[in-house]
């Protein structure tokens, strides 16, 4: 199926929210899926990039080995599996 797009340059424009959520409530319903998923995955990205950010700064555990993760994985993986 080809993609159809309408693209429009509107330089220096300003638009208050209330107006640009009208136009997004008069988009057919796969436009409005397309800016739900684009601004979902900037949320993620956003929440992905933070907790990134703090795990980088904490100090590493020194009391666990690449063992205890493999351990852990494969019980994890283990309880996961049907009986």
């Amino acid at each position: 199926m080809a993609r159809h797009s309408l693209e429009v340059t509107i330089p220096n424009v300003r638009l208050p929210l209330e107006e640009l959520l009208e136009v997004i409530q008069k988009l057919d319903a796969p436009s409005r899926a397309r800016v739900a998923q684009a601004l979902a995955g900037v949320e993620m990205d956003s929440r992905f990039k933070d907790l990134i950010e703090r795990l980088a700064a904490r100090a590493p555990a020194q009391d666990l080995t690449d063992a205890d993760i493999d351990r852990e994985v494969q019980a994890v993986r283990s309880a996961a599996r049907p009986a």
